[in-house]
């Protein structure tokens, strides 16, 4: 079973930074795009940002252009997703999730693997 592990969330002021790492484990994310994805209380989950498989495709949500980016580290195994000047309306759960498909999806249903989520919270 693939398993992918977010972490990085917690409490931060308005304008801060938070970088959530998805890790994987039983297999190299290099071979998968990479997906994240938020959902805050009462909404439903949104596509937040995306990297290809090869790391030369990236795609971000309107709301988070200009202040997040995306990597990945394929010696370690890992994607992060670097939140800068963060916002109450950022607050969400963010979830990592897999695709087989090398290019960015946008769809949800096109990732088969999901994280358990770590929980973002932007107040002061």
């Amino acid at each position: 079973q693939l398993q992918l592990v977010e972490s990085g969330g917690g409490l931060v002021q308005p304008g801060g930074s938070l970088r959530l790492s998805c890790a994987a484990s039983r297999f190299t994310l290099a071979s998968y795009a990479i997906g994240w994805f938020r959902q805050a209380p009462g909404k439903e989950r949104e596509g937040v940002s995306c990297i290809s498989s090869s790391g030369a495709g990236t795609d971000f949500a309107e709301a988070v252009k200009g202040r997040f980016t995306i990597s990945r580290d394929n010696v370690k195994n890992t994607v992060y997703l670097q939140m800068n000047n963060l916002k109450p309306e950022d607050t969400a759960v963010y979830f990592c999730a897999a695709s087989t498909m090398p290019m960015c999806r946008k769809d949800p249903q096109q990732f088969e693997y999901w994280g358990q989520g770590t929980l973002v919270t932007v107040s002061e």
